[in-house]
């Protein structure tokens, strides 16, 4: 595994900050973090061995406590109850309206109001 500059460089946009400000966030000197950054492979040599051991990839054992990810899982498995229970409605129109539902009322509603501001919108 490799690490993706493009990724983290996207990601610091993202979020506003440069590359820099996030290293000292993070506690890594630019030496460490491009030193990383050059490397084919940037997993510990134990990890390498013990996925050589299984025939695998590491990436089949490895694991992040990633609690966005689960949110995601529910979310779709969600989608596929309903979906399955109406085969008519579109599975993107479920999502969507699931993901609308976890938002704060007023949430939605501001971004109903935003949209509705949008000149193209009612454009004909």
């Amino acid at each position: 595994m490799r690490i993706s500059l493009e990724v983290i460089k996207d990601k610091c946009r993202q979020r506003k900050i440069t590359l820099s400000e996030l290293l000292k966030q993070a506690g890594v000197s630019r030496n460490a973090f491009y030193s990383l950054a050059r490397e084919d492979y940037v997993l510990p040599k134990s990890i390498k061995a013990i996925a050589r051991g299984l025939n695998i990839s590491p990436s089949e054992f490895l694991t992040e406590d990633n609690k966005e990810t689960e949110k995601m899982k529910l979310l779709l498995n969600k989608v596929d109850d309903i979906a399955g229970k109406h085969k008519n409605i579109d599975r993107d129109n479920i999502r969507h309206t699931l993901l609308l539902l976890r938002e704060p009322p007023i949430e939605r509603l501001r971004r109903a109001l935003t949209r509705g501001q949008k000149p193209y919108i009612h454009q004909k």
